[in-house]
Order: structure tokens, then sequence, then C-alpha cells
């Protein structure tokens, strides 16, 4: 069986290392699709709407590959969070997010090019911060590391300490479910071995 190239979809450094961590050195070709086009009131549905939006937009340049795509966003209290665009809504989020609760959902894609299937997949993590003083959100906000991150906190960085803990899938926080991806790549008829460098 010819193995096809894995190809990243995504802009995020954090995407990458999980799978590099795991094997699998992706093409990483990240979408230059306009996310503010997609309005969706259901979680769940944005992140695989948007992740398949997004790796389809480069399925042109790659005629044999495996293309997957990701979109992250974080629901609270009825609210559904991205990226947060500046500073202060950072520090509003974490005026909302700190002694609370929040659903943290991932959209997964994958497109096999070769063999024109895909398989599209939604994982959520619950994650629950900690009480925060204002000083404390200000200084972290100012890191600049919420302003990168869906739901404005990244758990593999300054944000781990800021986070009490989670219920499910740990890798699913950082940006992609290392589980879930091994269970759609054998859907689509491989082992995730075959895709070791």
């Amino acid at each position: 069986m010819v193995i096809p190239q894995f190809v990243l979809a995504s802009a995020s450094p954090a995407r990458r290392r999980l799978l590099q961590t795991v094997g699998i050195e992706p093409i990483v070709c990240p979408s230059d699709f306009d996310e503010s086009q997609i309005q969706q009131r259901d979680p769940a549905q944005l992140v695989q709407t948007l992740a398949q939006c997004k790796a389809e937009t480069v399925i042109s340049q790659f005629p044999s590959a495996l293309i997957m795509g990701c979109d992250s966003v974080l629901a609270m209290n009825g609210e559904i969070y991205g990226k947060p665009g500046d500073a202060a809504e950072a520090i509003a989020r974490w005026q909302i997010m700190q002694g609370n609760f929040g659903d943290l959902y991932t959209g997964h894609i994958l497109i096999d090019t070769t063999k024109n299937q895909s398989v599209v997949k939604c994982q959520v993590t619950r994650v629950y911060f900690a009480q925060m003083s204002d000083r404390a959100i200000l200084a972290y906000v100012a890191t600049g590391e919420p302003l990168k991150c869906a739901g404005a906190f990244a758990i593999e960085g300054f944000g781990s300490l800021f986070v009490e803990k989670i219920e499910g899938c740990h890798s699913n926080v950082i940006g992609l479910s290392l589980p879930l991806l091994r269970h759609m790549i054998t859907e689509l008829g491989y082992e995730v071995t075959d895709f070791w460098q």
C-alpha cells in the first residue's frame, strides 16, 4: 500500500509539535481561510465546519496526501470563544474564566485525496480554571500567550499554572486529540505507525 504524505493545514506550532511527538513529521501548509465567514451557534458544528474549510483550501496542492484540518474553541456559559482580539479582551475573558470551567471543542478532519474519502470528528475536554487575582491575570496576558490561543490559554505553556484539572483528552486542549487521530487514521484504512518518520 502506498502511504500518502501527511499534511497539516494549520499554522499552529502546538499542533505540529504534537504530531512530531508521536513520530509524524507533517508537511505544514497553513490555510488562509477566513473564519469569520462561518457563523454557527453550536460549538461542535462550528469547529467541524471550520476544520473542514481549512483543509479544503489546500486540497488542490496535494493530489496524494492525508490532509488534516483542526479548529478549537472554548464554550462557556453559552458563549463561544476563539482567540481573543486583543489584551483587553483576554483580560475580560480571564475575569470570567477564573474559578470557573469551560468545554474545549476541537474539530478534526482527515481528507485522503488518494481515496477521495474523509472523516470528520469532534473531541470535547472540560477544563477547570484556577481562582486568580487581577494581578495574576494581567501578568499572564502580558506574556502574550493568551492572544495566540482559542480560549485565551495554553495548557502547554504559562497557562498550565492556571488550570486546576481537566476531564477528558489532554492533547485535545493543546489543539489536536491524538487518540482521536489514531481512530480516524484507522477508519481510513491505515495504521498510525504508517506515518512514522
